[in-house]
Order: structure tokens, then sequence, then C-alpha cells
């Protein structure tokens, strides 16, 4: 499978469905195995979760290590506290509490920055849920003495047909969930799947709770999803290039392999980029190649862009040959040559943001300078083998550097 098909919103958003509709559907065989297996998936979420926390310490993301430490005291709160009919004492209250408390947890994570779960960000993050331990300790004492009497009791309705929570947390949980659902699909960040991932499993376990098992179920899942997309973070370090935040040449090489039959590669190379680079400082150089990123990631026709190396980048359009792909690199060519930018001082440039503050705005009169690119294009009609059809775009790209630059020359 492609790296970049393992990455998209869309399968960020569905695989997590795809795995509960498949319990939903085998949920009489997975009953059954989990009844044969009981101790084992009674403490396997308990392994899953400390694995990710541990995971999370040694490749410096703790705000998975935070989700992931919700998720075990959630569960622990539903094996230890939970175990007993709903209607019996302080229990649907405690799962309403639980309900209600997950879910900001896991949005305060968006506050905090990766880091070692040494990091003082995770210890803030740690101090918070015991903060909220210790007020919802308050409110089920504040209960047991006769409290909430005055509670209309229309707000702790439930419909039974759909859960046996109240409905307003029903529509509480749901709305939470589809809003972390928006998210992955709007910015799709790695962050984003994990708590979508988390809400949608604890989500479906408080809603569904009379279900058996529905807890050491879902919460395996849970940790399941979390360890992949804690590697998936790892592997996506490794393949997207750091400076311009778009894939490198490893993601290229693996997406290379699932191409079809039809396609078209580009490569891309900025025109007199060394000169620049010598003329305005390696600054300004990064900056140069983060525009042309950024403009890349614009390009029309569905075009899949990389960080080739250096100042070459590679276009690829799956289901394309070069004439279908020729009006988007000129749009692109275009749109680079027609954007002027603003060329910063870095040796004048103040040291801290006061100083920066004062001074902003003041020196009206900047430098700009215009870039351009040469673009060579070929594609799988003549040749499948893509090692061929790569010289070719190479050799169409030297052609364009010789032909003037600044121009889209196809092989």
């Amino acid at each position: 499978m492609s790296f970049s098909l393992v990455t998209t919103s869309w399968f960020r958003l569905t695989f997590p469905l795809l795995l509960l509709l498949m319990i939903a559907l085998g949920v009489n065989n997975v009953t059954s195995l989990i009844e044969a297996n009981s101790g084992v998936s009674t403490n396997l979420p308990y392994v899953l979760f400390a694995s990710v926390i541990l995971l999370s310490h040694v490749f410096k993301q703790s705000r998975c290590g935070m989700i992931a430490t919700v998720m075990l005291v959630a569960y622990w709160v539903v094996q230890h506290r939970l175990q007993s009919p709903l209607s019996t004492g302080t229990t649907l209250l405690e799962l309403s509490l639980l309900g209600i408390l997950l879910p900001i947890c896991c949005f305060i994570v968006y506050c905090f920055n990766d880091n070692s779960l040494r990091s003082r960000g995770y210890l803030i993050f740690v101090v918070t849920l015991s903060l909220m331990g210790l007020w919802s300790k308050l409110i089920l004492t504040h209960f047991a003495e006769g409290g909430f009497s005055a509670v209309n009791d229309s707000y702790l309705q439930a419909v039974t047909e759909i859960s046996l929570l109240p409905f307003l947390l029903v529509l509480y949980l749901s709305s939470l969930t589809l809003v972390a659902a928006i998210r992955v699909l709007k910015a799709n960040l790695i962050l984003d799947a994990i708590i979508y991932s988390a809400m949608l499993t604890a989500s479906a376990t408080f809603i569904f709770f009379d279900v058996a098992y529905i807890s050491s179920t879902l919460f395996s899942v849970s940790g399941i999803l979390l360890l992949v997309y804690l590697m998936s973070a790892s592997y996506e370090l490794a393949f997207n290039d750091r400076l311009t935040n778009i894939p490198g040449r490893l993601a290229l090489e693996s997406d290379l392999k699932h191409l079809g039959r039809k396609f078209t590669i580009a490569m891309l190379d900025i025109d007199h980029f060394k000169s620049f680079n010598d003329t305005y400082g390696h600054d300004t150089g990064d900056d140069v190649l983060k525009l042309v990123a950024s403009k890349l990631t614009e390009t029309g026709g569905k075009a899949s862009v990389y960080r080739y190396g250096g100042e070459e980048f590679t276009v690829l359009f799956k289901g394309k040959y070069v004439d279908d792909a020729l009006e988007y690199l000129e749009e692109l060519r275009e749109s680079i040559a027609s954007y002027e930018m603003v060329v910063r001082n870095n040796a004048s440039r103040p040291k801290d943001d006061k100083a920066g503050s004062k001074q902003r705005g003041k020196n009206k009169a900047t430098k700009t300078v215009s870039l351009t690119v040469s673009i060579g294009a070929c594609d799988s009609s003549e040749d499948r083998k893509v090692e061929n059809i790569i010289k070719a775009a190479d050799e169409a790209l030297y052609k364009a550097k010789k032909g003037g630059r600044n121009r889209v020359v196809a092989a």
C-alpha cells in the first residue's frame, strides 16, 4: 500500500470506523473469543497503553503519550469502578463524568508541544488529570450527601433504544467526536487522527456500555490504533522533508511502486539557485525552497509533489499523460514567476520580539526578487519503466535550462 494513501485524511477517518463496523458485524464471535481468553483480553488494554506511553517517551511524542495516559486511566476506572449495573449506586453518574471529562482531556492535548515524558508539559498534563479526578470525587461526595436534588430529571433522561446514557451526554459525545473527525479532514495532522480514534472508541464504549466486554474490546482497538499512529508519526518524520514540509525522496520512491499504466513525471529545478543562495545567504535560500514547495502544493490535476533533493522537486500525475499535465505545469511555472518574494535582511533583524515589534513597519522600502523554475516532463506512453521516464524527464529539464530557463519542456 502506498505511503501517501495511508496518510490521507479519508483513510485516517474511515479506518477506525471500518474496524468498529467489523466488530459490530461479528460481535458474537468477538464475545466468544474474549470469554475464552478473559484474563488476557481484560489486561490487553493496559499493556497496549503502557507500551504507547513508553514509546512516546523514546520517540519524543509526548502528546500521543498524553492520550494514552487518558485512555489508560479511563479504562482503569471502567474496570474498577463501573462493573456493576448502571442503575445501582453512583455507577451511572461516574460513567457520565468519565464521558464528559475524557473529550476535554483529549482536546487539552492541543495546548502542548511534543517532547519526552520528562518535559514540563507532560507533568502539567498529569497534574490537570489529577485535578479533574479530585473534582469528580467532590461531585460524587456531594451526590452521596443528597446533592443535585434540584436537577430536573429531563436532563438525565435516556433514550433506551439508543443508549442507557443520558441522551444529552450521547449528543455531547457524538458532537465532539464529529468535531475531531472534521479536524482530521481539514488539517490531517497525525495528532488529529490520534485524538479522533481515541474519542471514537471511547464514545462508542460509553454509549453502548451495556454490550458485554465492550470496554476491553474497544479500548484494545484504541491501544492498537495509538501504536499504529505512533509508528506512523515516526515513519512520517522520515518520509517528509523537514525544511519544506512536503514528502521527500523516500516517499517518492514508495509511491513510484504504485503508479499503474498511465502517469506523468515532471522534474522541476529552481533557476540560478546557487547564485541566489550565494548573494542573499542560506536563510533566504531556505525561504526560496519553502516558497516553491508551497506553490507546488497548489498544483492542479491531483498532482503529488516531492522534494527530490537540493533545489530539485518532482511532480507526479497519476492517470495522466503529458498532454493532460502540461496545462497544470504551465500554471505552476507562471504562479512562481509572477510571485514577488520579499528578501529579509537577516543581519539587521532584531534579536528579540519586543525590538522587532517596534521596528516593524518603519522600513517601508523592502527588496523583492522574482523566481523562475524550469520543468521537464515525460509520461509512460512510450516506456513504462520508471527509471527511464525519470531519466527522460531530467533530459527534458536540461533542455529547458539550455533553452533559456523559465519554461516547461516535454520529452
